[in-house]
């Protein structure tokens, strides 16, 4: 029984799992200050209130206080906004660089334009002879 569950949790896939959630957590710690820290204030400068909680309003005795509402949507475009121009873009630039030096490894068939490996001679889809 301990051996099983020794062997599912050394298994490479919850392994690699747990190390993303550990760095995505992290990650996750770096990007909130990088918003509160750095991206809030500079919203503050220029509306010349930093924190919308204290807004509110009252109907029938019931606080609405969609000023914390206001506060989490702001927060919440501003690290989606983070994550994207200072993770997704960089990433995805590098990845184009790097597939475009990687050496194509399929040809296209002369006759029905599918993939094909490089050394094969029949087309795997249509079966005509590829040179």
């Amino acid at each position: 029984m301990l051996k099983g569950f020794r062997d599912f949790v050394l298994r490479g896939n919850v392994v690699d799992l747990a190390v993303g959630v550990v760095i995505g957590a992290a990650f996750g710690t770096v990007v909130t200050a990088l918003v509160k820290d750095l991206l809030t204030p500079i919203i503050a400068a220029v509306v010349r209130k930093p924190d919308f909680s204290a807004f509110f309003f009252e109907l029938n005795g019931a606080k609405f206080l969609y000023g914390d509402f206001l506060n989490a949507a702001i927060s919440f475009l501003l690290i989606a906004a983070a994550v994207y121009f200072f993770v997704v873009l960089p990433v995805n630039s590098l990845l184009s660089r790097v597939q475009k030096q990687a050496p194509p490894d399929k040809k296209k068939c002369p006759e029905c334009r599918s993939g094909i490996a490089l050394d094969a001679r029949r087309c795997a889809f249509c079966t005509s002879a590829v040179s």
